[in-house]
């Protein structure tokens, strides 16, 4: 066999590739070569954003015109050139061509909204018809009076005593305060394990890893026994948990034969206990009601549609005073308030509509008159009695909880040592530059 030229020609490669397809930064760069004016053999050009690359050892020998790169920001935002956007460390750009991030609305940047300069504007009381319910009657007449009129001075401590200790190999899902200890606080994450945090002994780590296989979205204690605790997850499963032994039983299985495909399996995401029938209530992401009688630690009865049919339920939450009072949110951007004595499908006393997607919802924790909601729309909404007009919120606040997916939500929720019941917490999303290091605050 004749040996093989040394001027046998290489072949010629084309690459092609979408430049609007990459995800650029400020920091990266972009590489672009300038049109050829000849074209080659039986190849056109099918998009003029297309780069085509050459590469050949006849290239030179031709007397092409050599490759020109230029080097080009890019926006992460809106993936067009000519500006920046996005956070350079602690301080967020916004993007000119994208309203802005904290109050989605054109005009201004997040870094002039009137909501972030001042946290209170625009929050004043939105227009409300008269009622003449006899429920709020009653209310105004009686339960009114009860309450106090002038809000407490709250006194936030200078110093607070902690300890940083990792529990948790991967992102933390949930959290619930011990109901009679407060040195005990629970917490789960991604992976499904239960981590027991003792602050009176910061160096003991207690983590339980067999109660779940995937994330455990919720946790509630057992109202009778305060060292069971009863956790939804996102593998179809309701466990009960004592915290002592770490042996834990499984109450509730939504997928008995395991993994058929996404569009037959059931998560478990709101959770809440009616101490009052004794009934353990969770929701899956098919919009249905399960409960489970904590007496027997059975099922009991069958599923009820109480959402959009498809659609998350991700918080259940029952009235303190009346238990058999419901409240229930989800991604149908509606939270909705049901009576448990008549539940069934679209039988809801009330239904709250959102923009977007509400990520919690909560009565107040003393009258249990006020509702507190949370929703993807960078928007906190109240409604002062749930005996008035229901149409709209009594207020709505401006605030920076609009995150990416990879994130936990964050869920507003009243504080229980208030009771004038007009104090909540949440975290944030948009940080804060302080001397340098991005730090976000804790919204009270």
């Amino acid at each position: 066999m004749a040996p093989l030229s040394r001027r046998t020609a290489f072949p010629k490669v084309l690459i092609e590739r979408d430049s609007d397809s990459e995800q650029s930064s400020s920091e990266e760069e972009e590489e672009e070569e300038t049109p050829e004016e000849e074209e080659e053999d039986g190849v056109t050009a099918a998009n003029e954003k297309t780069e085509k690359l050459e590469v050949g050892s006849d290239a030179n020998r031709k007397g092409k015109v050599p490759i020109t790169i230029s080097l080009k920001k890019v926006c992460k935002v809106c993936k067009k050139p000519g500006h920046e956007a996005g956070f350079k460390g602690a301080t967020y750009i916004d993007c000119p061509m994208k309203p802005c991030f904290l109050c989605k609305r054109p005009g201004h940047t997040t870094l002039t909204c009137p909501h972030r300069v001042t946290t209170e504007h625009g929050v004043v009381p939105a227009p409300r018809r008269k009622t003449c319910k006899p429920l709020e009657y009653v209310f105004e007449r009686q339960l009114r009076p009860a309450m106090p009129s002038i809000k407490p001075k709250y006194v936030i401590p200078d110093q607070v005593n902690c300890a940083v200790i990792r529990y948790h190999s991967r992102r933390v899902t949930c959290l619930e305060f011990h109901p009679t200890k407060n040195n005990i606080l629970l917490s789960g994450d991604k992976k499904g394990q239960l981590g027991v945090w003792d602050f009176e002994k910061v160096y003991e780590k207690v983590v339980y890893g067999n109660i779940h296989s995937c994330i455990l979205n919720n946790m509630r204690f057992n109202p009778t026994n305060d060292c069971m605790v009863y956790s939804a997850s996102s593998d179809g499963t309701v466990s009960c948990t004592d915290l002592e032994t770490g042996i834990s039983s499984s109450s509730i299985n939504l997928n008995p034969a395991g993994w058929q495909g996404p569009n037959t399996w059931k998560m478990l995401y709101g959770m809440d206990i009616n101490c009052e029938k004794g009934l353990v209530l969770v929701a899956d992401n098919f919009g249905f009601l399960h409960m489970l009688d904590i007496r027997s630690n059975h099922r009991t009865g069958d599923a009820i549609l109480i959402h959009k049919k498809g659609k998350k339920v991700v918080g259940i939450h029952c009235n303190p005073i009346q238990p058999d009072i419901l409240l229930t949110c989800g991604n149908d951007h509606f939270a909705r308030i049901w009576d448990m004595r008549l539940i069934e499908p679209g039988s809801s006393l009330y239904n709250l509509e959102h923009k977007r997607v509400v990520n919690s919802a909560y009565f107040s924790p003393l009258s249990g008159t006020k509702i507190l909601t949370t929703s993807l729309d960078n928007r906190l909404r109240i409604w002062d009695s749930i005996f008035g007009n229901m149409d709209s919120p009594s207020r709505e606040i401006v605030h920076s909880h609009d995150f990416n997916r990879y994130l936990t939500p964050f869920k507003a929720e009243w504080d229980p040592k208030d009771p004038s019941e007009s104090l909540a917490v949440v975290g944030r999303y948009i940080s804060e530059n302080y001397n340098g290091a991005a730090l976000i605050p804790l919204i009270l």
